[in-house]
C-alpha cells in the first residue's frame, strides 16, 4: 500500500474517521490494527516476524528494567541486539555473503556449493529494526524507563506513517505521543496538508520525472552514452532519490499530524549544504541521528585524538553504507561519505567554508557533486558499471540534442522547488509557508496540484527506501 495509491487514501480516510470518535485507548488499537493491515499489505508472512521482533524487545527491555545486576541487563541488552541482527543480516545480507564467499573459494581453486535461499527482504526491516533497537539501548543507559504497556510499545513499533521507510524514531519522542491522550487542532490540520502537498509533489513530480531520465542512463550499456547523457543521469537521480525519500518523509509528517502525532524532520535541504557534516545533518536525519548516537559515540566519538576519530567516521560510514543494501556499491558509497568527512573535518571551523555569498555558493556547489559522485556509487548495480560510466564521461564529454533535451526537464521539474527550499533555507524556518498570508499559499499549492494533475509521470514508480 503506497502513499501514492488511491488504496492508501481510501484506507486512511476510513481510518481518520473512526480514529477522532474513539477514547485514547481505543485510538491505540485502532492504530495498531491499522498497522498490521498496511503492513501486511505486502505479505502478511512478514507479520509474524514483526510480532516476534516487538515481543522480544518489551520483554528485554522490562528485563533490563527488573535487573539488579549490570551483568544481567548487558546480557538483556546483547540478546536483544544479537536477535535484531539476526534477523537483518539473514534477511538482508545472507545470499550476498555466500555468493561472495563461493566467489572468494572458487578464486583459490576450492570448489564449494553452499546452500542459496531466494530470501524475500520484509519491507521496512532496517527502519523498524533500528526503532526496536533503539528503544532497548535506551532503556539500558537509563535514558528512559521501560515501557509496560504492551499496546503503546506496539504501537511505537509498528505505527504505520513511518514505519516502512522512516524517519526513523527515538522512543523518547514517540513513546510519550503514544502513551498519553492526543487532539487535533486547527493548527495541525494546516501543517499536517503543507506536508502531504509538498510531500505528493516531490514524489509524483520530481521524483517519477527524474526516475525516467535516470533509468535511461543506469539501466542501458555505457557505451551507448556519451558524457553528457550520464552526467545529466547521474543529477536526475540525485533529484529522484531526494523528491522520492524526503517526499515520502513528508507524507508521513503530514498524515502524523493528522493523527495528533509529531514526527521528526527527516530532511532539511540538502542540496544546500556546504560540506559533508552540514549534508548529514540535513540528510536522513534520523538515520544520521542515530548512527552518530548509537555507532559513532559507542565507537569513542572524537574523544580519543585525530586518528581515532578518522577511524570511527570510517567505520560509521562504511556501516551506514552496509544498513542501506548488500553491495559493493553501497560499501563504496559509504566508505566515500567516511573519506570526505574526514578530508573536510580540519577545514569545518575555517572561514574557507562560507568567506562569502561567491565562496557560500562555490562550497554549496563542489559538496552537491561529491554528493552526485556518491549517487553513482550509489545507483550503479556493480562496481564494474561505475567504471564503465566513469570511462565514458572521460572519453567522451559531448552534450546531445538529448542530453539537453533532459537537462531542460530538470530544471523545469526541481527548478521552481529549489528556489523555494532556497527561500525556507535563507529563512531557516521549514514551516514559513504555513505562516504567511493565505493567498501566496494558496498559489503554491495550486502550483503543487496542477503539477500532479498534467505533469504526472506516465508511470509510477515504488519509493526507493522500501527495498532498505
Amino acid at each position: 500500500m503506497l502513499f501514492n495509491s488511491y488504496e492508501f487514501w481510501v484506507f486512511f480516510g476510513i481510518v481518520l474517521v473512526i480514529y477522532h470518535r474513539l477514547s485514547h485507548r481505543g485510538q491505540n488499537l485502532l492504530l495498531l490494527i491499522a498497522s498490521n493491515i498496511f503492513y501486511g499489505w505486502w505479505d502478511w508472512r512478514f507479520l509474524i516476524l514483526l510480532m516476534f521482533s516487538t515481543v522480544l524487545d518489551y520483554a528485554s527491555g522490562l528485563w533490563i528494567e527488573k535487573s539488579t545486576t549490570q551483568k544481567r541487563k548487558k546480557a538483556a541488552l546483547v540478546l536483544s541486539v544479537i536477535a535484531n541482527l539476526a534477523f537483518l543480516g539473514f534477511f538482508k545480507y545472507y545470499g550476498f555473503f555466500v555468493q561472495e564467499m563461493m566467489g572468494v573459494l572458487g578464486s583459490l581453486g576450492i570448489s564449494a556449493s553452499l546452500p542459496v535461499l531466494n530470501v524475500i527482504l520484509p519491507v521496512g526491516i532496517s527502519f523498524y529494526t533500528f526503532n526496536s533497537m533503539s528503544y532497548v539501548i535506551d532503556v539500558y543507559r537509563g535514558v528512559i524507563k521501560a515501557e509496560h504497556n504492551l499496546l503503546t510499545y506496539s504501537v511505537y513499533v509498528c505505527y504505520f506513517p513511518h514505519m516502512v521507510a522512516g524517519p526513523i524514531q527515538r522512543a523518547t519522542c514517540l513513546m510519550p505521543q503514544v502513551a498519553k491522550s492526543r487532539t487535533v487542532t486547527g493548527d495541525d490540520f494546516v501543517e499536517g496538508l503543507y506536508h502531504i502537498v509538498v510531500g505528493l509533489f516531490k514524489k509524483l513530480v520530481i521524483a517519477d520525472n527524474m526516475a525516467t531520465i535516470a533509468n535511461a542512463v543506469f539501466l542501458v550499456d555505457a557505451s551507448t552514452l556519451t558524457g553528457g547523457e550520464i552526467l545529466v543521469g547521474i543529477y536526475a537521480f540525485a533529484f529522484q532519490i531526494y523528491g522520492d525519500f524526503s517526499g515520502y518523509s513528508s507524507i508521513a509528517q503530514g498524515i502524523s499530524k493528522w493523527l495528533g502525532i509529531e514526527l521528526t524532520t527527516n530532511f532539511r535541504m540538502p542540496y544546500l549544504a556546504t560540506s559533508p557534516s552540514d549534508f548529514w545533518r540535513r540528510w536522513h536525519i534520523s538515520l544520521s541521528t542515530w548512527l552518530r548516537d548509537y555507532l559513532y559515540v559507542s565507537l569513542g566519538g572524537n574523544r580519543f585524538g585525530k586518528w581515532k576519530t578518522y577511524r570511527n567516521l570510517m567505520l560509521t560510514m562504511f556501516l551506514g553504507g552496509l544498513w542501506h543494501g548488500a553491495g559493493w556499491t553501497f560499501i563504496a558509497w559509504g566508505t566515500f561519505h567516511g573519506l570526505i568527512l574526514c578530508f573536510y573535518r580540519p577545514f569545518e571551523r575555517s572561514r574557507w567554508l562560507r568567506p562569502s555569498r561567491i565562496g557560500n555558493l562555490f562550497a554549496v556547489l563542489l559538496m552537491f557533486h561529491l554528493v552526485c559522485f556518491s549517487w553513482l556509487l550509489f545507483r550503479a548495480e556493480s562496481i564494474s558499471q561505475v567504471w564503465r560510466l566513469l570511462s565514458r564521461m572521460a572519453t567522451n564529454c559531448s552534450m546531445t540534442p538529448y542530453a539537453w533535451h533532459c537537462l531542460a526537464a530538470t530544471c523545469f521539474f526541481c527548478g521552481p522547488f529549489l528556489l523555494f527550499e532556497w527561500w525556507l533555507d535563507r529563512k531557516d524556518d521549514l514551516l514559513l509557508l504555513t505562516r504567511v498570508h493565505w493567498l501566496p499559499r494558496a498559489l503554491v499549492y495550486s502550483y503543487c496540484m496542477l503539477m500532479m494533475l498534467f505533469f504526472c509521470a506516465e508511470v509510477p514508480h515504488e519509493f526507493i527506501y522500501f527495498q532498505f
